[in-house]
């Protein structure tokens, strides 16, 4: 799956060769089939848990290192969604982001942002991946920023493509 500048501000679908950027990310279910998502309380937005992978890193340990830092929880991989590449053609930049669902299985405790993060307020919220859709459904329209844009309808794919594999109660198996 691929998101170009034709999806964020129309016109052309111009795809970079040369990925500038690894990352995971993707969908952190807890007991009750909620999802985790990461509210910016200084932007008034949502994104899923997730981040740059580091060198040499495993894609599904990336993730789940994401998660530990983001949320404070432990999680397993259940589900490989796939990958999703986003071609900043107006900047010059593609990131490409490994997806996965993953099962919280235990609150380890404190979380560890980075100083972006903090200056963003994030903060981890529960919730049903439907409220999680509307979260970065809604904003999308009338967001101007060029790469929130991007984030925004980045996690709207893979928050609608777990959905679908959630709904068939495959999640916590696994």
């Amino acid at each position: 799956m691929s998101i170009t500048d034709r999806d964020v501000l129309s016109g052309e679908s111009i795809y970079l060769n040369e990925v500038s950027r690894f990352a995971s990310r993707g969908v952190l279910v807890n007991s009750s089939g909620q999802v985790a998502m990461m509210e910016m309380t200084a932007l008034n937005l949502y994104k899923l848990p997730g981040g740059g992978l580091e060198e040499e890193e495993d894609k599904a340990e990336a993730f789940l290192r994401e998660i530990r830092e983001e949320t404070g929880y432990d999680a397993v991989v259940t589900h490989t969604l796939g990958y999703i590449d986003e071609h900043k053609f107006k900047n010059q930049f593609m990131q490409r982001s490994y997806c996965y669902i993953a099962k919280a299985v235990s609150q380890q405790g404190d979380v560890a942002l980075s100083e972006d993060e903090i200056q963003l307020g994030m903060r981890m919220r529960w919730m049903s991946i439907e409220d999680a859709i509307a979260k970065v459904r809604f904003p999308i329209v009338n967001c101007e920023d060029y790469s929130t844009r991007f984030m925004l309808l980045r996690d709207f794919t893979i928050l609608k493509h777990a959905s679908r594999w959630l709904s068939k109660g495959e999640a916590m198996h696994g």
